[in-house]
Formats: C-alpha cells, structure tokens, sequence
C-alpha cells in the first residue's frame, strides 16, 4: 500500500492563512485610522 501525499490541503490551508491575515491587516489599518481621524479632530475643536 502507498500513501500519498495530498498537496491539496497545504494549498487550502495556504489560502486560509493568506486571507485570514489579509482582513487581520484591513481591519487593524481601519481602526488605525479611524483613531487617528479621532485624534486629528480633537486636535482641531482646541
């Protein structure tokens, strides 16, 4: 009997890893910013 590798489950786990980080990075950048907005405004109402 021979066992084979499936190849396909390190691409999936790949994919995952690369689009979990993706919106890890989106949503880390868009929190960033909007603190920045936020600082940037009351900086202005002074």
């Amino acid at each position: 009997m021979h066992e084979r590798l499936n190849q396909w489950e390190f691409v999936w786990a790949a994919l995952a890893i690369g689009v979990i980080g993706m919106l890890v990075m989106v949503v880390w950048s868009m929190v960033a910013m909007m603190r920045a907005e936020r600082r940037r405004d009351k900086v202005r109402r002074k």
